[in-house]
């Protein structure tokens, strides 16, 4: 290549993979060139770069849905931690690409590792005070008495065979399923949710 289609490729080198990245540098440092800065969008996030001391962002967690993702990026947030939801606008786009994508991938910088891994590993509280409301107990497993629980309103087996056949039906259902022993149990009331 000349050199001014070299430097065309070097302004756009963040769009190629690594190998080509390593490539493109051996030939501009072969003749003497400097690569021009990459044309990003400014709105773009700084977990797409590397940072200034040469580390890269480290995936702490891959989740399915986006909702979670959510809750724990603001858990991190909250504490003051920079971190990054990464394909979390193709799965908002079509959540059924999720498996796909590896999931909703959430990132942060290699010396918060330890402490976001603290943070999320926080067990969850048994009761929660609400403003306005007064003592809020967690549910608990009837079979299990595990607080990982988690209410689903949605029929994911009948709504994925029926998105998968064309035609996507969201069929509701209100059921809880606890993720410790995978029980699973219809809502009837503030008395199975709040089994002590």
């Amino acid at each position: 290549m000349r050199d001014d289609e070299l430097q065309r490729v070097a302004g756009d080198a963040a769009s190629l993979t690594e190998a080509d990245q390593r490539a493109l540098s051996a030939e501009l440092s072969r003749g003497h060139l400097a690569a021009p800065p990459s044309k990003t969008d400014p709105g773009d996030d700084r977990f797409d770069e590397i940072d200034g001391d040469g580390s890269v962002p480290v995936t702490l967690r891959r989740f399915r849905d986006l909702p979670e993702a959510l809750l724990a990026k603001g858990s991190l947030e909250s504490a003051g931690i920079e971190c990054h939801l990464v394909d979390e606008n193709m799965v908002r786009m079509d959540w059924f690409i999720s498996n796909l994508l590896g999931g909703v991938k959430l990132q942060v910088w290699p010396e918060d590792v330890a402490e976001a891994t603290e943070i999320l590993n926080l067990p969850i509280p048994e009761t929660l005070e609400v403003e306005g409301s007064g003592l809020y107990q967690q549910p608990h497993c009837p079979n299990c008495n595990s607080l990982d629980v988690t209410f689903e309103e949605l029929n994911k087996p009948v709504a994925y065979a029926s998105a998968w056949v064309g035609l996507p039906l969201p069929v509701h259902r209100k059921a809880w399923k606890c993720h410790a022993c995978g029980r699973e149990w219809e809502d009837t009331g503030p008395d199975v949710t709040n089994v002590p």
